[in-house]
């Protein structure tokens, strides 16, 4: 495997300031944008949002991250993640323990007919669990433990070897199922490795590692070429020393990024806003509206439309571009795409459109992915140190390198 540092200690002190500019900005999001009475957090900062069960688990992370900096009063985050936490135990909708992906956040009720999400009750749950890590022997931990008890990952196998994306109750299961490599990675090793409920682990083998050599590259790739895919587990899981099967995934991850870049790159000549040091399709806002972006490998849709949260969450794999990237967008575009929460979540030079908006999910993984960078792989040290990450790990038949 390729070493790629994640100590900064070689950045330019301008550089490490505005990294943690970034980061400290961001956090702001889930400060200002979290329910006073419940703490679920809003899906954005679109009028009307409704509350995100995935963005509400970046929170819960956010806020102990930020409480172990100093950049939160500790009295005022420990009020936060209780509350919190109370409120998903006791008022937020669910079934057999998977949240509605949309809550009202001041009641947690289900809203849009929105379905029990097996992938964003698993960030929740990865939130949760991570806060707890910086609040041992506390109610903070018991009570996240409690979240993570009461899912039922059997239930959402619904008798098959794959797990379900999500049920209704007007339609119950959804038709679709994580049948390949993607940000299930996370959703798996929760429920494999969870003490309650747990899916055998035979689960871990059935999905498919679909790949492809790209640019002389072997790539283990997700449909939608999506960099929020090879990023979410990774923001939890250090997969750095591990090995499934001949897979290293973390690897896979840095040289999907560089494919990502290379896709945009190709496509220089016709999009005015893609440059070596201007990249970044992964889901985001649109001219069009919430678009699934990706690269190549995969679907690779794409319309000139760059997330700037998608290089900068990206640069535990490739910091020297992302770095790059980090520098371009807010020393050319600072006026335009930069705010009190960070950077807003996309533009397109070709259509001159600016997201004014900003995604809870892409402010989360941006809060998460800079502090593994910025401290020493913190949240993955933190997050590794749980029994279910361990069990999951002997249990999926995943080897540790020397």
């Amino acid at each position: 495997m390729r070493a790629q540092t994640v100590n900064p200690s070689e950045l330019d002190p301008s550089d490490r300031d505005l990294l943690l500019k970034i980061q400290q900005d961001s956090l702001q999001y889930f400060i200002r944008s979290s329910n006073k009475d419940t703490g679920l957090t809003r899906d954005s900062s679109l009028p009307g949002s409704p509350a995100s069960i995935a963005a509400t688990g970046f929170s819960l992370a956010a806020f102990a991250i930020g409480a172990s900096h100093g950049w939160i009063d500790d009295a005022y985050a420990r009020q936060y993640l209780s509350k919190t936490l109370k409120s998903l135990l006791q008022q937020a909708e669910h079934e057999n323990g998977f949240f509605y992906h949309f809550l009202d956040a001041k009641s947690g009720r289900r809203v849009w007919r929105s379905e029990a999400s097996s992938i964003d009750t698993a960030l929740l749950v990865a939130g949760a669990l991570l806060a707890a890590q910086y609040y041992p022997g506390t109610p903070i931990a018991q009570w996240s433990q409690q979240i993570y008890d009461r899912v039922d990952w059997n239930w959402m196998m619904n008798n098959r070897e794959l797990m379900c994306m999500g049920w209704t109750p007007e339609n119950g299961f959804l038709s679709y199922y994580w049948d390949s490599y993607n940000e299930l990675i996370i959703l798996q090793a929760l429920a494999i490795g969870a003490s309650k409920n747990a899916i055998p682990k035979e689960a871990w083998t059935a999905w498919l590692r679909r790949e492809e050599i790209y640019e002389g590259k072997r790539i283990i790739y997700s449909y939608s070429g999506s960099l929020f895919t090879y990023q979410y587990a990774h923001a939890f899981i250090d997969f750095r020393p591990l090995i499934d099967g001949d897979i290293n995934y973390f690897e896979n991850s840095v040289r999907a990024t560089e494919a990502n870049r290379s896709y945009s790159l190709r496509s220089m000549l016709q999009r005015k806003g893609y440059s070596p040091n201007s990249w970044g399709l992964s889901a985001s806002l649109g001219p069009g509206g919430y678009r699934a972006y990706g690269g190549k490998p995969g679907e690779g849709v794409e319309d000139g439309t760059i997330a700037p949260y998608a290089a900068i969450s990206s640069i535990v794999f490739t910091p020297d571009l992302s770095l790059k990237a980090v520098r371009h967008f807010y020393e050319k575009y600072r006026d335009r795409l930069y705010g009190h929460f960070g950077f807003r979540d996309a533009f397109n030079l070709d259509k001159n459109w600016w997201a004014q908006e900003y995604i809870g999910i892409d402010q989360g993984i941006t809060v998460l992915m800079l502090e593994n960078y910025l401290a020493d792989g913190s949240v993955w040290k933190k997050f590794m140190a749980n029994d279910a990450i361990r069990k999951w790990i002997e249990l999926s038949g995943i080897k540790t390198a020397s």
